[in-house]
């Protein structure tokens, strides 16, 4: 059996001037990163705008387990499958971050013959688009801490600066550092590190449907408050311009391909557990507009990643999926019925059973959207057929639609059935009663427990002292109109990542906001959620090497 990267490496990639020319891109519409990797320009972009866009239908998941379900190979598989049937298909995804891929999950890229290529390039610095993320993220901390050296003639307040430093690794040495130490003119204060997904700036990207837009977000994005208690924003410091200008190719969605040369749309690559989780609206848009489906994901499970989608992406863009997949894995089933992390290879059909609780759980929330759902059975090779069979039983019995996706082990050929089935299920315009799950004018309160309860089953919110105190500011400021984006552990429905299953009577605890104006909307941090990761004990990193220029170990 090759792994992930031998299977990469043996691929048989078209040049990316023969992907773009597939959906109709002049080699003047593109900008090449060598052979396989391309960035689309905006004259294209703004060309294929013709009023008659595809559809697009959503890959999510149920909490999973911490290495993942296979949400971007049941992506990337789907996106195949709908192609060899014949259908004009194109798949839009974020792209990973250096942290994770070092971390546990090592590499986003999909996996087994479900894949984007070239793999090794878009898990480690693809185009470049995070590193200049990370640097105007970094330019606007500079400017802060500048202004500060020259005299603060805005009266920032050094104890209220809200805007982080950011770097795209899992390193939590960074989450508090002290800064201004190295001469008597600079104002120490405290200070610290977001990873780069995690950033304003990716947000406010991915969200933007042109320059002129980002350019905007980029302005109201507030970054401290002065000694009355004002806001301080990017415009206010006159760094936005410089920002745009760090931004400038990074806006560009890049096109690269999979195994069977379905083209793929990689742009963007915010966080569904502290971020909204989804590929930036220009890609999607463009991908609608050129082909008759869109296969992209949000990322985690359906509580955190498609809430987002459906609540924050899908708004800004006027839009609904036609579709809902969620990825479910026997194992991460186990998990919920109480199986221990060690033990999820082991054959369990009754803690598989148990899971189902969490199952049905985001099948409900994906209901409360009013959008058809898909179950994908992502088959694994510790799966037994009798846990199989009970959970396809399960699904038969209680009138789930579903499907067991090979898409690992056999590509486009293990996801024909699903395919065929999200074909049928979005033949007709039920999309078009689709809505999201609150209004943007309902008080910022009543819109957290309307998620925590609804999408969480949550019974209950509870604020702390400094949040409700935030949320008075944010009143008085006109920031209540605002979306609403949890941070919270993808591992649970609740805020404690220990809690499995389908918990019941359950509070969640909202400790504090943070605004993310230029995005849209403002960041709920719940439970001890964590806006800068850290490495594991043993981390991906430990079976990577490089031979000449070409990666050896495992992603």
């Amino acid at each position: 059996m090759f792994t992930d990267l031998e299977i990469a490496q043996r691929a048989k990639m078209k040049n990316i001037t023969w992907i773009a020319k597939k959906i109709g891109l002049k080699s003047s519409d593109i900008e090449l990163y060598g052979a396989h990797k391309a960035k689309i320009s905006f004259d294209a972009i703004r060309r294929s705008n013709t009023g008659n866009p595809g559809k697009i239908i959503l890959v999510s998941a149920i909490n999973p387990t911490p290495a993942g379900e296979g949400k971007s190979t049941t992506t990337i598989g789907l996106g195949d499958s709908l192609s060899k049937l014949g259908y004009p298909t194109m798949i839009a995804l974020r792209e990973p971050s250096l942290g994770p891929v070092m971390g546990v999950k090592g590499g986003a890229a999909g996996g087994g013959y479900a894949q984007v290529v070239p793999m090794e390039d878009i898990n480690l610095h693809f185009t470049g688009d995070i590193h200049a993320i990370t640097a105007a993220n970094n330019l606007i901390s500079a400017v802060i801490d500048n202004h500060l050296f020259h005299g603060n003639a805005l009266g920032i307040n050094p104890e209220k600066i809200i805007w982080k430093r950011a770097m795209d690794m899992n390193d939590r040495a960074l989450r508090k550092i002290e800064v201004g130490l190295s001469s008597k003119k600079e104002t120490p204060r405290f200070d610290g590190f977001d990873i780069s997904v995690a950033s304003e700036v990716m947000a406010a990207l991915c969200l933007s449907t042109d320059m002129d837009d980002l350019k905007s977000r980029l302005e109201r994005m507030i970054v401290a408050y002065d000694q009355e208690n004002r806001p301080i924003t990017v415009s206010d410091l006159k760094v936005q311009g410089a920002v745009a200008m760090l931004l400038k190719d990074a806006i560009k969605p890049n096109l690269v391909q999979t195994l069977e040369n379905t083209p793929v749309l990689i742009h963007g690559g915010p966080f569904a557990n502290i971020a909204h989780g989804c590929n930036s609206i220009i890609a999607t848009s463009f991908a609608r507009n050129v082909s008759e489906y869109v296969v992209t994901e949000a990322g985690f499970g359906a509580d955190l990643g498609m809430e987002k989608f459906m609540d924050i992406k899908m708004r800004a863009m006027d839009a609904m999926p036609s579709l809902v997949v969620l990825v479910v894995s026997i194992r991460a089933l186990k998990l919920h019925g109480g199986v221990e992390k060690e033990a999820m290879k082991e054959e369990n059909v009754e803690a598989m059973l148990r899971g189902i609780r969490n199952l049905e759980k985001h099948i409900e929330s994906v209901q409360a959207f009013d959008v058809p759902y898909l179950l994908a059975l992502n088959k694994f090779a510790s799966d037994t057929d009798q846990e199989l069979a009970a959970l396809m039983s399960w699904a038969e019995t209680n009138h789930h639609p579903i499907s067991l996706s090979e898409v690992f082990a056999k590509g486009s050929e293990g996801g024909l059935d699903l395919a065929r089935k999200a074909i049928q299920l979005t033949s007709g315009n039920r999309e078009l009663h689709a809505r999201p799950l609150y209004d943007l004018s309902l008080p910022i309160e009543e819109k957290v427990k309307k998620i925590a309860m609804t999408i969480y089953g949550a019974s209950d919110v509870e604020f702390s002292e400094l949040a409700l105190q935030q949320i008075e500011e944010y009143n008085q400021l006109g920031l209540n109109q605002l979306a609403i984006c949890m941070a919270k552990t993808p591992l649970s429905l609740t805020d404690d990542a220990k809690i499995v299953g389908r918990p019941e009577n359950f509070t969640i605890h909202v400790r504090e906001f943070k605004p993310s104006v230029g995005a849209g909307f403002l960041v709920a941090l719940t439970g001890s959620v964590m806006t800068m990761p850290g490495l594991p004990k043993l981390g991906a990193y430990e079976n990577m090497d490089v031979l000449d220029d070409r990666i050896v170990g495992l992603f």
